[in-house]
């Protein structure tokens, strides 16, 4: 993709500057840093104090605020939210899929049916049953198991699987190494050993979905496994059987969320939090990083620790706890002071006592 700066300009929905025609023609070939930009390159700045590093910066143009500070070098693109408008931009310069049409080596049963304009890569396997939607892309060494459905511009990356009767809404995307559909963690102890209970349900994804890389979803012990709309999931996050995940929510990276919990509508799961089964995560809870939520969160509370509880009350704790060392000295201090004071009383008794005893 090759831009110039009107059709930047265009693509922004504002309006040339009558100045334009009398700057030097710039073709806009990629995004970047500003540190990193090249000549054909386009970056953004949000605060004034990044001036210095714009006036510097061999970008062909930079989107800033309506009221930064006009400098030399760099075209610059006045925008309400140079932010937002650069990553609208960005998306021009998205690669082209490698994946295009059916690679030879794709294995597909025949009772598959892939909508139109789908494409599947080198050495997926397409099990019998599934079904594409219109424009989805399969990429290599993927495999889709029995009575898969996957919806319309959903992406499966390399080496991704998605195991029996799962399904995809649309605009879904599965990064690389991540299990869809895999068996939960159900085993009964019998007497003699972990005897593993059958999982026979399903998981469900609607649409807008996005799962980073080696993530695992497991399917249901019965019933399903849900992801709700819109939700977005980091890399290395462990879904249990039986969740049901709100719409719109995040969970960063190497969180877990336990077997048959429930997280609420844009709830927002920090980095290696722990969530244990049956727990129920309100709509709008915010939970921070290495967590241990333990009981259920009510809607828009905001949680940190292990266990979990609201945030004010444990960062005031682990505030006071920094001066427990400090608090210790002063204790130590004032119990030899205490010690100090007992010996010279019971030295002061002691002698009123040896002066009143007769001669």
């Amino acid at each position: 993709m090759v831009l110039d700066l009107p059709q930047l300009y265009a693509r922004l929905n504002i309006p040339v500057p009558v100045t334009l025609p009398a700057c030097e023609p710039k073709q806009i070939r990629g995004v970047n840093t500003l540190e990193m930009a090249g000549q054909t390159d386009l970056c953004f700045a949000e605060g004034l104090e990044q001036a210095q590093a714009v006036q510097g910066s061999r970008a062909a143009a930079v989107l800033v605020h309506d009221s930064f500070p006009a400098v030399t070098g760099p075209a610059l693109i006045r925008v309400a939210e140079p932010r937002a408008s650069f990553f609208l931009l960005a998306e021009s310069f998205l690669p082209v899929s490698e994946v295009q049409g059916i690679h030879p080596s794709a294995v597909i049963d025949r009772s598959a049916v892939l909508g139109a304009g789908a494409a599947v890569g080198a050495c997926a396997v397409i099990a019998a049953g599934v079904r594409l939607g219109e424009r989805c892309t399969i990429g290599p060494g993927v495999y889709l198991g029995p009575g898969v459905i996957i919806g319309a511009d959903s992406v499966i990356e390399a080496n991704a699987t998605v195991h029996r009767d799962s399904r995809l809404g649309e605009r879904c995307t599965v990064h690389s190494g991540s299990v869809i559909g895999g068996d939960g963690f159900g085993f009964q102890w019998d007497g003699e050993g972990h005897r593993k209970v059958p999982q026979l349900g399903r998981v469900l994804i609607e649409d807008d979905v996005d799962i980073g890389c080696n993530c695992c979803v497991d399917r249901a012990t019965l019933g399903e496994t849900r992801i709700r709309r819109g939700t977005k999931i980091d890399n290395l996050v462990q879904i249990a059987h039986n969740t049901d995940i709100g719409a719109h929510v995040i969970l960063v990276s190497q969180a877990g969320v336990a077997g048959s919990s429930t997280i609420g509508t844009g709830a927002v799961i920090a980095g290696q939090v722990a969530v244990s089964d049956h727990v129920k995560v309100g709509a709008g809870a915010r939970i921070g990083g290495q967590s241990g939520v333990t009981k259920d969160v009510p809607a828009g509370a905001a949680v940190f620790g292990t266990p979990a509880r609201p945030m004010k009350e444990t960062l005031r704790e682990l505030a006071s706890l920094r001066q427990l060392p400090e608090l210790l000295k002063q204790f130590k201090r004032q119990q030899q002071d205490l010690d100090t004071l007992r010996q010279r009383l019971d030295d002061l008794e002691g002698g009123s006592v040896r002066g009143n005893q007769p001669a």
